[in-house]
């Protein structure tokens, strides 16, 4: 793709070189510092993406949440909030390497506007089972499997969507992370409201107000001047062969296989802790659901703390290091949350846990969106995708399971141990992931690829 000049670039370029030396004293957040951090915001079509986005997925974090304390409130089993979060993420890892292609070939602003409305109707529907006080927890499930195969299509989407609203690549080191920060943003305010609203009107509330959420992004896609045509432009009767050339791409260039798969066993690993919060929660730390809404919020914190400093980056250089650097953080602050029986001391834990395994994913997306050839981004994107969230329900069915007959902290404990494992096998061919990364960013022209 070819870069379109721009006037930032010079003072960038200066500040990098000494001769910006001036702005840069002038404080962290210089003026220069502030475009660098916002430079995205440039583009029309991305300020109405992340507005939008911001109002609805603050509606996503509510139902989140609120689903899985209906599920502890109705069943009291950690083994059922395995079950529920297994039927929402299943989907994920069958149906997203074919929405991948789906998105690498059709119109993707069509596609969002058909997942979002779909999953305007899934909430509506949850909202009344639950209102009307009739609710069972088979009910909950099918509804959760509903929304997981509407997300299916919908993530791939939205996350090769950013290639479209970007046209400069070097600016996906700041636009991936200011998404990122979004999706954190709404994390904060969305799991503080659900736990007042669960408090004071039950968890209904909650699937009712996301229902309405998603008026915004609807609006906002409307509103985005783009081109008609669809990204791709493949065979329709070729969805198989297509599907497994994207399989063959990835795991024959040495670091996106790689990266996928460190982010498959963080999944499997550690990010069942999410599925197990409440339980923990209300086991080890006497927590209620605002306390409960709070514990996520803070890990929230934790992963918009990380965003923004991304976002401040001027390219993908150096951020092969944070991968394995970040992994090995991950699993030493589950380790020490299993052992916290404190609501206070648990607090700094998981914001520490949240905004590093951010660092991790935002790093490892701002690469893979780099390095992707365009006529895969949507297939990559995909099966990133379906490492972390598709691997999340069996992470998380395994964990209940696990739990329920050995107990939720030493299941979590186990999942720390293995993911150190793996990290040390990460480590162990990182001379050859970064040997087959920094030629890709000499070719594409971005930094100084020897730097960081």
């Amino acid at each position: 793709m070819e870069k379109q000049p721009r006037e930032v670039n010079s003072e960038q370029q200066q500040s990098s070189d000494g001769s910006g030396e001036r702005g840069s004293k002038s404080g962290f957040f210089s003026r220069e510092r502030l475009r660098l951090l916002v430079r995205a915001f440039r583009y029309r079509n991305y300020r109405l993406y992340f507005i939008g986005q911001t109002l609805s997925l603050m509606g996503t974090w509510m139902q989140l949440i609120a689903v899985g304390w209906l599920v502890y409130r109705l069943t009291g089993s950690a083994l059922y909030l395995g079950v529920v979060a297994f039927a929402g993420q299943i989907s994920t890892l069958v149906l997203t390497p074919f929405a991948g292609l789906l998105s690498d070939r059709m119109n993707r602003r069509r596609l969002l506007l058909w997942t979002q409305s779909l999953a305007l109707v899934q909430a509506l529907t949850l909202a009344l089972v639950v209102l009307s006080g009739s609710v069972r927890i088979w009910q909950v499930a099918v509804l959760s499997l509903l929304n997981g195969v509407i997300n299916s299509f919908d993530m791939p989407a939205r996350h090769s969507f950013v290639a479209d609203l970007i046209p400069d690549r070097e600016d996906f080191a700041n636009a991936i992370p200011l998404n990122s920060a979004m999706f954190n943003s709404a994390r904060l305010v969305g799991p503080s409201l659900a736990g007042i609203l669960i408090a004071h009107f039950g968890e209904g509330f909650c699937f009712l107000v996301n229902a309405v959420s998603y008026l915004a992004i609807l609006a906002c896609l409307k509103a985005m001047r783009l081109p008609a045509g669809a990204p791709g432009n493949g065979n329709g009767k070729r969805v198989l062969i297509d599907v497994a050339d994207g399989f063959r791409y990835a795991w024959h260039f040495f670091a996106i296989r790689q990266i996928l798969l460190l982010i498959c066993l963080l999944s499997l690993t550690v990010m069942p802790y999410v599925t197990l919060l409440p339980a923990f929660a209300r086991e080890f730390l006497n927590a209620d659901p605002l306390d409960y809404g709070l514990m996520v919020t803070v890990s929230g914190i934790g992963c918009l703390v990380c965003n923004v400093a991304f976002a401040f980056r001027r390219n993908v250089i150096g951020l092969d290091r944070i991968i394995p650097f970040s992994a090995v953080i991950i699993a030493i602050c589950l380790a020490a949350f299993t052992f916290c029986r404190s609501l206070a001391l648990s607090f700094p834990i998981l914001f520490c846990l949240g905004g590093i395994s951010m660092a991790q994913l935002t790093a490892s997306n701002i690469i893979l969106q780099t390095v992707v050839d365009d006529d895969k981004r949507g297939r990559i994107m995909s099966f990133y995708i379906m490492s972390f969230m598709g691997m999340m329900p069996l992470g998380g069915l395994l964990a209940g399971a696990v739990a329920e007959r050995f107990g939720v902290a030493e299941t979590l404990l186990a999942g720390s141990g293995l993911y150190l494992a793996g990290t040390l096998l990460f480590l162990h061919g990182f001379s050859r992931f970064r040997g087959c990364l920094l030629p890709v960013f000499e070719k594409l022209g971005i930094g100084r690829a020897g730097a960081g």
